[in-house]
């Protein structure tokens, strides 16, 4: 039950937005080694989005220098993420962390094969850009 009310979370909170449309990757082991971009990620950017409410990153996680928002407790905190995954790693687990543990209540923020419960003008669309997923592991990967 706890599953289901994350995911109709996330997707609530994307409701208004324009769903961007998604790239090719390859999984290799634990990781998507080749970035979805050609632009190199933005810390900066990745932070807006980790904080923002397109991702909803903080409903789960809580994050360092965030601590004046609601964090929530029901995943790993974020700090050291960056030390502890390469970015091929923490790419993975953006876009499709089931890949690694079939019982995650982490959304799938760039896959959209498969899905359940997706409402029609949805499907077919990743809730992130490549873009955005490059820039929150440019942002994960500062967080050492």
């Amino acid at each position: 039950m706890r599953r289901r009310h994350i995911w109709f979370a996330v997707w609530g909170a994307v409701a208004g937005c324009a769903a961007p449309e998604t790239a090719p990757y390859s999984v290799t082991g634990d990781a998507i080694a080749v970035p979805l971009t050609a632009e190199h990620g933005d810390p900066a950017r990745g932070m807006s989005v980790v904080a923002g409410r397109d991702a909803n990153c903080l409903l789960c996680h809580a994050a360092p220098g965030m601590e004046d928002r609601f964090m929530g407790n029901l995943a790993p905190p974020l700090n050291g993420v960056g030390a502890r995954y390469a970015a091929g790693q923490l790419r993975l687990r953006i876009v499709d962390s089931s890949v690694l543990n079939r019982t995650t209540i982490m959304p799938a923020y760039f896959r959209v094969t498969g899905l359940n419960q997706v409402a029609a003008a949805y499907r077919g669309k990743p809730i992130l850009s490549a873009q955005q997923v490059e820039d929150v592991v440019a942002y994960l990967q500062t967080l050492r």
